[in-house]
């Protein structure tokens, strides 16, 4: 006959723990990232947010194909963000998948106005300004609802009053300096040539300066029109200078 007691609470504790700690740790093993993939994580969020900043800037140049950087740029944000959720511990839910997928593509917009900005303040000095504060507001939002606890509280508290405030001034500031400053001042002119004349105007010029024939009343410039032979143009201008200084003999009014 067999007797079973019950188990006591240091009984449960232990078996709670073993196996418990076993399979922790192989999953924690088992989610360690590689080299490569760590890699390839930040290569897609750097050249996503570089390529979407650029777009954002560049956009009002060429609409269609910046639309498209921009798109591509967003995309390799939005794999590299999943990938590193991915990684963390916990399931993955459906709600947590679309806060994933929402605050990273406004990260990436929010990081890519604030960069994109400050490099070209210079050559578009009033739509910088709005951009950098813009895309400061915009990150810290995204930032904070995908990675804080409680993301409302942070963004009412005084943090984000702080941020608020760095905005606006921000703002206030830059369009003071950009009101001083020229629409292009930083010669940054995609698709001409470096001197700033286009083909077209640079072809103009030089087909007046060279072909066009002078005005009729300019003297100087009529031999280059009907150039005469060599021994004409030697010949000429002696008879003409000769014959009002020196008369020909016999002529009324030579006396010896």
């Amino acid at each position: 006959m067999t007797v079973t007691t019950a188990p006591t609470e240091r009984d449960r504790r232990s078996r709670a723990s073993a196996p418990t700690g076993g399979r922790a740790s192989a999953r924690k093993a088992r989610r360690e990232p590689s080299l490569l993939g760590r890699y390839l994580g930040y290569v897609g969020y750097f050249v996503g947010a570089g390529l979407v900043s650029g777009a954002i800037v560049h956009h009002p140049l060429d609409p269609a194909r910046y639309t498209v950087i921009a798109a591509v740029g967003a995309a390799l944000f939005l794999v590299a963000a999943l990938a590193s959720e991915l990684q963390q511990p916990g399931r993955l839910t459906a709600v947590r998948l679309l806060n994933v997928l929402g605050t990273s593509l406004a990260l990436s917009f929010g990081v890519g106005m604030l960069s994109g900005g400050m490099q070209h303040f210079e050559d578009f000095p009033d739509r910088a300004a709005v951009l950098i504060p813009a895309g400061l507001l915009l990150s810290f939002v995204a930032y904070t609802l995908k990675e804080a606890r409680r993301p409302v509280r942070r963004i009412l508290g005084p943090l984000g009053l702080a941020i608020l405030v760095l905005t606006v001034a921000g703002y206030a500031g830059l369009r003071q300096v950009a009101a001083g400053m020229p629409a292009e001042s930083g010669g940054h002119h995609h698709g001409a040539p470096a001197d700033g004349h286009s083909d077209g105007e640079d072809g103009h010029d030089h087909q007046h300066g060279q072909d066009s024939a002078p005005p009729s009343g300019d003297p100087s410039a009529a031999p280059s029109v009907t150039p005469a032979p060599p021994g004409a143009a030697s010949q000429k201008p002696a008879a003409a200078s000769a014959s009002p200084s020196v008369p020909p003999h016999g002529s009324p009014g030579h006396h010896h």
